[in-house]
C-alpha cells in the first residue's frame, strides 16, 4: 500500500502578506535581542566613554550579529554566498542608524546637557527604533534584490 504525501499547495501567485507578517515578527525578535546587547554595552561603555563614543561601539559591536542573525532568520537566506555584500548593505544600515543615534544624542546634549544616564538610554533607545525600521527596509530591499540565486535550496513547505 502507498501512502500520498502531502505537499504544500504553489502559492506564488497568492499575496505576500503571511510572509511579510513572519518576517516583521522574526525581525522585531532579533531587534529585541540586538537592542538589550546595545542597551548592556551603552550602559557600561558610558561609564569610561563619551555617549557618541559608548553609541558607536554599541552600534557596531551589534550591528554585524543583527545582520547575520536577520540575513539567515528573517529572510531566510543561507550560506556563503553573498555574505560579504549582504554585510555591506548591513552597513549601509549601521551607517545611517548612527546618524539617526548620534542625531538624538546631540540633540540631548544641546536640550538638557547634565541628562542622567537612564534618560540618554531611553534617547538611544528610541532613536535606534526609529533606525530598526530604516534597517529592515534597507536589509528588504537588498536581500529581496538579490533573488532567489541568492538563497540555499528550501524545500518547498519548509519554514524560511
Amino acid at each position: 500500500m502507498t501512502t500520498a504525501r502531502a505537499t504544500a499547495p504553489d502559492r506564488s501567485d497568492q499575496p505576500d502578506r503571511p510572509r511579510t507578517v513572519r518576517r516583521l515578527a522574526t525581525f522585531a525578535a532579533i531587534g529585541v535581542v540586538s537592542t538589550l546587547a546595545y542597551v548592556v554595552l551603552y550602559g557600561s561603555l558610558r561609564s569610561v566613554a563619551s555617549a557618541q563614543v559608548a553609541n558607536l561601539v554599541a552600534l557596531a559591536v551589534t550591528a554585524v550579529a543583527n545582520t547575520t542573525a536577520n540575513r539567515r532568520l528573517t529572510f531566510g537566506v543561507h550560506g556563503r554566498d553573498g555574505f560579504l555584500a549582504d554585510q555591506l548593505a548591513g552597513l549601509a544600515a549601521f551607517a545611517i542608524a548612527l546618524g539617526i543615534t548620534s542625531g538624538a544624542i546631540g540633540l540631548l546634549a544641546i536640550a538638557a546637557p547634565d541628562a542622567p544616564l537612564p534618560v540618554e538610554i531611553v534617547v538611544v533607545v528610541s532613536a535606534n527604533v526609529a533606525a530598526t525600521v530604516v534597517r529592515f527596509l534597507v536589509l528588504r530591499g537588498w536581500l529581496d534584490r538579490a533573488g532567489p540565486s541568492h538563497r540555499a535550496h528550501v524545500p518547498q513547505g519548509a519554514p524560511r
